[in-house]
């Protein structure tokens, strides 16, 4: 795979950079500058060798959100950017020619076209048309086979951005960690999720499940889980990973009714969760025995809140954050909801690592590579 290191000459070269710009938007203002920050350095390094830099990502899986808040949030930290309210065709191509060496300029969200997401081949042509090289930095992306992840490399010469390269350094340590090495598994689905729980047991020493993914591990435990999301896996597969010794469950938690906030919940046995209400944190209890998981080990990975943050049930994980960042061990972090609490916490620093990626990060910890990566290689 080749490095950004390795393009053969940059000045006044159009660049095309698909850039991690997938950030939370509310009333036009960037909530969280996580991936941004961590986009900067591939794109001031072009702006140093003098490229014309062309920031192509999306916003959103809508189609209809625009990039252009992003865009005024970059111009904070980035000289002589401009917007560009298209992704393809005689505007954009107008806008690139007339650009100076060292200037960027930042093109509209790419999923307003379905090719993007189908990863249509006269699209892929259309945007790759507007550059001479190819770069990838938009690590969380990587997992899906769009476009801007495996249809322009085919089109380009193309090199892996320095946010990708720290991606796959750091994901790849993660996949022979320091003993005792601890997981911890968030979020929901479990069908999305049984690769890596899978793979993370034949690695990890302890592999702590937790969030609503847990539910359907409680439920097949033949507890009642109320009215607690489960994604109806197969019997069989969970029950297959219940077996594992190294597997270990929530002992308690906080329950309230589904739609609640988190000021209505209350804590509740596994073995008495009311029908009419849902796991939505773990209790006091869970946090105790994930503090003593955190204690004992030398490796911890994070991926996936412990409850549903979007209602507030944040009690659990803001616990988990503030014992991993108490720990000496190597910490490794991803998923949006787990960054953007720890973000707010003011933890990130104590972090060995925590990577832009959610989806991206699962999937390469299960089979070490992914198809944006693969397509660099070509």
């Amino acid at each position: 795979m080749n490095s950004i290191r390795d393009i053969p000459s940059f000045e006044n070269v159009r660049i095309m950079v698909r850039a991690s710009l997938n950030v939370e938007v509310e009333n036009g203002v960037v909530l969280n500058t996580f991936r941004l920050r961590k986009a900067l350095p591939t794109i001031q390094f072009l702006q140093s060798k003098g490229a014309r830099v062309i920031l192509i990502g999306h916003i959103s899986d809508t189609g209809t959100e625009t990039l252009e808040p992003v865009f005024k949030e970059l111009s904070k930290t980035i000289k002589h950017i401009a917007w560009c309210p298209v992704h393809k065709g005689g505007e954009a191509k107008k806008m690139i020619e007339e650009m100076e060496a060292s200037s960027v300029l930042v093109l509209e969200n790419l999923r307003r076209d379905k090719g993007e997401v189908s990863n249509d081949e006269d699209f892929a042509a259309a945007v790759a048309g507007l550059a001479d090289i190819f770069v990838q930095d938009s690590f969380d992306v990587c997992h899906r086979p769009h476009a801007s992840v495996v249809g322009i490399p085919k089109l380009l010469p193309s090199y892996a951005g320095f946010l990708v390269e720290d991606e796959i350094k750091e994901l790849s340590r993660a996949l022979k960690p320091k003993r005792p090495a601890l997981a911890i598994i968030g979020g929901a689905k479990f069908t999305t999720k049984e690769p890596v729980l899978k793979k993370l047991l034949s690695v990890y020493d302890k592999v702590f499940v937790g969030g609503a993914l847990a539910n359907d591990f409680i439920q097949a435990l033949g507890h009642g889980v109320g009215t607690s999301l489960t994604s109806h896996p197969d019997p069989e597969a969970v029950h297959a990973l219940l077996q594992n010794k190294k597997l270990s469950l929530p002992t308690d938690a906080v329950v309230a009714p589904i739609q609640a906030q988190a000021t209505e919940g209350h804590v509740s046995s596994l073995t008495e969760i009311p029908a009419d209400q849902a796991i939505l944190d773990g209790g006091p209890a869970t946090s105790r025995h994930l503090r003593r998981l955190v204690s004992g080990a030398k490796t911890i990975l994070w991926n996936g809140p412990l409850g549903n943050y979007e209602h507030g049930f944040v009690t659990g994980s803001e616990d988990l954050a503030e014992a991993i960042a108490e720990s000496k061990a190597v910490s490794i972090l991803g998923g949006g909801d787990t960054v953007a609490l720890v973000e707010k916490a003011n933890l990130g620093s104590q972090y060995t690592f925590i990577s832009t990626g959610g989806g991206a990060m699962l999937d390469f910890i299960a089979n070490g590579t992914l198809p944006g990566i693969d397509a660099l290689r070509r």
